[in-house]
This record gives structure tokens, sequence and C-alpha cells, in this order.
């Protein structure tokens, strides 16, 4: 099962314990999967278009709580409109006033997640989205996630209007939001363990880059004593200069500090930096 495919199967547990917000994930699911009309024989019937069987048993769950509708039982008019004037028109945003309370608009986040929500393998990265056929629910989706305090965007992705986060925090705290404490503990500790690698391997990549340019350092001295040594002689070098060239040849793989401390007077790695720039600037000079 995929971990979208998880949140879903959470989320389709949460029953809220008031009616106001078991009616605003109702509206939710209906909104943006919901379907009504009549069968063959006359009866009005109420479904969801989905291939989640979790968010078809929430959506009858939901009815049943709230409207005592059933799954496979038949409806009367009256009852579908009983639905159908507290949710509105399926083709136009939820009325505000069924999300004005901040319990309720948690509900309907969740049920939109349900109906149209999808995760990816944080594994992998980070993204979750809601796909609207509407811009307007698309609109009214993003501005009750951003009223949480979580940033969420809107792209055109075909014909469909497309709600998504991509930031890690973010996606944490919507799932908090809708009540997802399992997937948003199991989020957070890949989210740790990601991050640790991550900078473990950039420690790694730090003190490799510095090790190789130590060793690049340390041959280009070499060779600029040797030549040194070569065409010039050590005997024409000042005495602090020839003693910095010969401890570099006897300890070619030595750091600055411990070179330092290999002087007679011992110096410190600034003296040792000074000291070797003056080699390679000597060397430059006779190989010109």
């Amino acid at each position: 099962m995929s971990f979208s495919s998880e949140v879903k199967e959470e989320l389709a547990r949460q029953i809220s314990p008031a009616r106001h917000c078991q009616l605003a994930e109702l509206a939710a699911i209906m909104n943006f999967c919901g379907q009504y009309g009549r069968d063959k024989d006359g009866n009005y019937t109420i479904g969801f278009q989905t291939e989640n069987e979790a968010v078809v048993r929430k959506g009858f769950t939901l009815l049943q709580k709230t409207y005592n509708i059933k799954n496979g039982a038949i409806m009367n008019e009256e009852q579908l409109q009983a639905v159908l004037s507290k949710i509105g028109d399926l083709e136009e945003p939820v009325n505000a006033l069924l999300v004005k309370n901040s319990c309720c608009q948690r509900a309907f986040l969740r049920g939109a997640f349900l109906a149209v929500g999808s995760m990816s393998d944080p594994n992998k990265g980070y993204h979750l989205e809601y796909v609207c056929t509407g811009e307007d629910k698309a609109l009214q989706l993003q501005s009750l996630i951003q009223g949480f305090d979580i940033e969420a965007k809107i792209v055109l992705r075909k014909k469909y209007h497309v709600v998504y986060l991509k930031e890690g925090a973010g996606i944490v705290d919507l799932l908090n939001v809708c009540e997802a404490h399992v997937a948003l503990m199991d989020l957070e500790n890949l989210r740790i363990v990601k991050e640790m690698r991550n900078s473990i391997n950039r420690r790694v990549n730090c003190e490799a880059a510095n090790i190789t340019k130590t060793v690049n350092a340390a041959t280009r001295q070499i060779e600029d004593i040797e030549y040194i040594r070569d065409h010039y002689g050590f005997q024409n070098l000042p005495e602090a200069l020839r003693q910095m060239a010969e401890v570099r040849l006897e300890n070619p793989d030595a750091p600055l500090k411990e070179l330092g401390e290999l002087l007679s007077p011992p110096v410190g790695k600034s003296g040792v930096n000074h000291r070797l720039r003056k080699l390679g600037e000597l060397a430059e000079k006779i190989r010109t």
C-alpha cells in the first residue's frame, strides 16, 4: 500500500463527534467526488466517483450519521433535497457557513484529501496535492489551508487546478490539521532520518573537499621546493625559508600546525603558511 493510501485509510477511520464537522467533511467528499440522480426504477441515489473503497465507506458513514441514509437504501426526494440544501450545488464551492469554524475547516480538508488528494512517497520527495475540477474550488481549498499558516500554491495541469504543497514542514502541519497523527509521525521520522543522512553527507563531502585541497596544496609546495633546490639551491635561501623547505620535504603529509611545531623556534599556522607562500613566489620567479 502506498503512503498516500495509508494516509487515506487513517483519515477514513477518523470520525468527528460533532454533527457540524461531519457535515463539513461530507460536503467536501460530495463536492469533490459525489454524484446524485435516479436509478432505472426511479429511486433517488447518492454515490461517489472514486476507486478508493475507504472514501466510499467514509462517505456513506457520514451520510448515515448526518441523515440516516444507508448505503444501498432507497431514498426519497425529500431526503435528497435535505442533503443538497445543506451542501449546495456540487459544481460550486461549498457554502462558507459550513466551514466557518476551525474544527469544520479541519474536517473539510480531511474530506477533500480523501476525495481528490494524494501524496508522494516521502522517501523520494515531499509533495501533497488536491486535484480540483474548477478554479473556484481550488481557491477555496487554498484559502482554508493558508488559514492554518500553511503555504499552498495552485498550478494549472491540463484541465485541472491543482492545489499543492512541496515543503516537508508544511505537509506535516497539514496532516496534523487533518488529524492523520500516525502518518504525521511516520513522515516526521522519515524527515529526521533523511535530514541526518543529508547532514552526514554534507560533512563527509566537506571533509573530502578539504582533504583534497590540503593534498593539492602540499603537492604544489613540494614541487616548488624541489624546483628551488635543483635550480637555486637551499644555501641561497634565508635561514627561515631554508628550514621551512627542509621540514616540508621531510614531512610531505604533515598539516601546517605540525610543520610549525617541527621548526626551531616553533611558529604558528599563519607563520608556516607565510613562509610556504614566500617559497612558492620564489619558485615562480625562478621559473620565469
